[in-house]
């Protein structure tokens, strides 16, 4: 294991892009991620799109976005995609990424992983790669009852400490309402989850993330036979 610090250069502002096929996509797999972002990261730019919901689930979306990049510069886009449905609509979710990608050129991508078992999560997966090419693009997990954990080992991982992971927790419940009721939404599976990739990586908690491509280093040849 390669500890690595994130760092952004003097007087820049980074910007992110954060893409959740339903309210609270972005805030289970990527919430402690985004708060340390938010805290760290002074001028911080965001794009927050969600492709799916309904008016109550993009009023908690909203709410989330303020409440997990607390401070940043964010532009909030939600659509009413049919939740469930969007490989069926592939042209349309396709169409709104490469929109986004004409108008936004983020530092970093956050968005679902391509071995989610979820279909709309893995619709938004396989595209994003083909809008956003060069481009980091860390792939979050979202824990749910089809049990596909072991289908992405991750590559990276963001430690969290006991606190942090709590106020994540705390968070998810005040900004989604609407999801307390279901069996898999507690603090054991949140926390559990979040234990287990802290223990993966030497931290109390930690989220873990895919990343299929990574360049280490700014001075990097730009043709072909122009290495020294």
């Amino acid at each position: 294991m390669l500890p690595v610090r994130f760092a952004v250069p003097p007087d820049t502002e980074l910007s992110v892009l954060a893409v959740g096929a339903h309210a609270d996509d972005i805030e289970i797999g990527a919430g402690g991620f985004a708060l340390a972002l938010a805290e760290s990261q002074p001028g911080l730019r965001v794009r927050y799109l969600v492709l799916t919901g309904s008016a109550e689930r993009h009023d908690e979306a909203r709410q989330a976005a303020s409440s997990f990049f607390p401070g940043a510069d964010i532009a909030v886009e939600l659509h009413s995609l049919a939740e469930g449905r969007l490989p069926a609509v592939w042209d349309q979710v396709k169409e709104i990424l490469a929109e986004v990608a004409r108008s936004y050129v983020p530092d970093l991508i956050i968005a679902p992983h391509e071995r989610d078992a979820h279909q709309d999560h893995r619709t938004i997966a396989e595209i994003i790669p083909t809008v956003f090419r060069d481009h980091l693009y860390l792939a979050y997990e979202v824990p749910k009852w089809d049990g596909d954990l072991g289908c992405g080992r991750p590559s990276l991982y963001w430690p969290l400490s006991a606190e942090a992971a709590r106020r994540k927790v705390d968070l998810l419940h005040k900004c989604f309402p609407s999801q307390h009721s279901h069996d898999w939404w507690d603090d054991e599976v949140f926390l559990g989850l979040a234990r287990l990739r802290g223990m993966e990586c030497r931290a109390v908690y930690a989220e873990a993330f895919m990343c299929s491509k990574l360049v280490f280093g700014s001075q990097l040849p730009t043709e072909i036979g122009s290495r020294e």
